[in-house]
């Protein structure tokens, strides 16, 4: 599955941004996606997670009450809507799929097989 993500740039604390992915193709292989994000000198860190079925989500605390993770299945899109952005929220996200059943270490980047390219989330103060 390949996946394009887009939707970064530069906002002022406070602001709003979306991401998107998309996938490429069909999507019948996948049970969940998410969202990470990386910083320089630090690892990647899960910011959020949607059932690809169900929709049921999940996120970091961090983030928790400020993003919103959301799918649209017929357009084989992944959403990330951030609110109340943060200086300390500026990183390099990525999406990423999973086709595995289990939830199992959902948390960790290596759930996941598929990952898009970045894109640069700038928060300034």
């Amino acid at each position: 599955v390949q996946l394009q993500a887009s939707g970064g740039g530069l906002v002022q604390a406070g602001g709003s941004l979306r991401l998107s992915c998309a996938a490429a193709e069909r999507t019948s292989s996948i049970h969940r996606m998410a969202w990470f994000r990386q910083t320089p000198g630090k690892e990647r860190a899960f910011v959020a997670v949607i059932d690809w079925r169900d929709g049921a989500a999940g996120y970091a605390d961090s983030v928790k009450n400020r993003f919103t993770i959301s799918k649209d299945n017929n357009k084989n899109t992944l959403y990330l809507q951030m609110d109340s952005l943060k200086p300390e929220d500026t990183a390099v996200y990525s999406c990423a799929a999973s086709g595995n059943r289990s939830w199992m270490n959902y948390k960790t980047g290596s759930h996941y097989a598929y990952w898009g390219q970045g894109t640069l989330v700038t928060v300034s103060s």
